[in-house]
């Protein structure tokens, strides 16, 4: 991977890297001695201020304008990213040596099109994706044909770079893996996974691919070559489709957590119940302690937590706001519907809901209903529940929602890449 260093400010001297932009908008003054691995980008500003006989390349933005240097046309779109066909189009047109177009990315849809574009283009070229989900772009410089890469130094120039420093010690080949759900803002998993990896000596990122839908996912994964992907609400379900294949319980459930990149064929499976049971046991009450259990949500998070009940072999019932979701996961899986809101009956009680996420939650049971040495779970882990809260004060075994994420992110990794990551690393990593 060749990185071309993006300064956000005046540094005291220039970084290691294999090239060097100097924006006109930040260095009032060029530094001496400019070589031809240097590009000045004018950023609305004169050209009288790059140097006569300067052999580096000047980025005259979308401009045709003809100049005495070797020229880069580079092309913004900060709210889309357009067809294939425009991309292609303004790519191959104009007289300068390379062709640069950057343009926000907000779905697996653009990342795709960005593929297909870049990659039909036979012209030098590059081709980068902005925003968050467009990160991925910016280090797959081979895949996408592209010339070099821009990282930046003291801040970021643009949405979705990473540093020069990191850029260069990923280098181009390095393991991607990620997150897809929307929204998720408020996800764990990439501090979480990049301590493992980075304790396992592996070379990859963990990613967020926020996404209003899964349209082309699957075109994705193979084409920029991630090695794989957790899945998140609301797409658990709405992933199988997507897969060659699906495996294990994630069969049984209908439900995908995890999704493995297997030479171009995408396995799901699910990691999620293995979640549920580590953290039941980190709290000190195993699920197969208890008897009778209430799942509260219908969807592919309540689907992993029914399948480890059953597991542990516990009676389960669900409870849930769409009684057709909730006859429909009961039917797939042999639960019952629970009879009513009331808590008696119950051992454990498992929150597979987004319910909790802010103070005014309704949990359609009565929080007067725990019982002292109860197990509750509360999937929701960015914050302290109000549910959390109350077991807490009645006395109840309260399960740690980060304790499942840390044990389904074990299961994950150890999936992807074939050795069992240090839980202990994991669970620090996101205190």
């Amino acid at each position: 991977m060749r990185v071309c260093a993006s300064y956000g400010s005046v540094p005291d001297r220039l970084a290691d890297a294999d090239m060097h932009e100097l924006r006109l908008d930040v260095f009032e003054v060029l530094p001496p001695d400019l070589d031809r691995d240097c590009i000045v980008t004018l950023a609305g500003k004169d050209i009288s201020a790059v140097p006569a006989g300067f052999e580096g390349m000047v980025d005259v933005g979308d401009s045709d304008a003809e100049i005495p240097f070797r020229k880069i046309r580079s092309v913004h779109d900060f709210e889309k990213t357009p067809s294939e066909e425009v991309l292609r189009r303004t790519l191959e047109t104009g007289d300068q040596e390379l062709s640069k177009f950057a343009c926000m990315v907000r779905s697996f849809s653009d990342l795709h099109t960005i593929y297909k574009a870049a990659t039909s283009v036979g012209r030098k070229h590059l081709v980068l994706g902005m925003g968050e989900m467009g990160t991925v772009t910016r280090i797959r410089q081979g895949i996408l044909g592209n010339d070099f890469s821009f990282g930046y130094v003291g801040r970021r120039t643009a949405s979705g770079q990473l540093s020069a420093e990191e850029m260069k010690a990923l280098g181009d080949d390095c393991a991607v893996v990620g997150i897809t759900g929307n929204p998720l803002g408020h996800t764990l998993s990439p501090v979480m996974q990049g301590a493992a990896m980075r304790d396992k000596g592996i070379n990859g990122i963990y990613l967020k691919f926020e996404s209003p839908d899964l349209a082309h996912v699957d075109d994705v994964i193979c084409e920029y070559d991630i090695r794989g992907m957790n899945v998140t609400i609301p797409y658990k379900q709405d992933v199988v489709p997507y897969l060659d294949r699906v495996e294990g319980p994630a069969e049984r459930m209908g439900a995908v957590n995890t999704v493995v990149n297997e030479d171009g064929r995408l396995v799901g499976t699910n990691t999620d119940y293995a979640g549920v049971l580590y953290a039941f046991e980190r709290a000190g009450r195993s699920l197969s302690d208890c008897d009778r259990v209430l799942v509260f949500g219908s969807g592919g998070a309540s689907r992993a937590a029914v399948y480890a009940a059953q597991e542990s072999g516990c009676k389960v019932s669900v409870l849930g706001r769409t009684p057709a979701k909730v006859e429909a996961l009961c039917k797939d899986m042999g639960a019952e519907v629970a009879p009513g809101i009331s808590l008696d009956g119950y051992d454990a009680l498992i929150n597979c809901t987004p319910v909790g996420m802010k103070d005014d939650s309704d949990y359609m049971f009565d929080l007067a209903g725990l019982k002292k040495d109860m197990a509750v779970m509360d999937m929701v882990y960015n914050r302290k529940t109000v549910l959390v809260k109350k077991a807490e004060e009645t006395g109840c075994i309260v399960a740690s929602g980060r304790d499942m994420l840390v044990g389904q992110g074990a299961m994950s990794f150890e999936r992807w890449f074939g050795v069992r990551p240090d839980t202990e690393i994991m669970r620090r990593a996101i205190e």
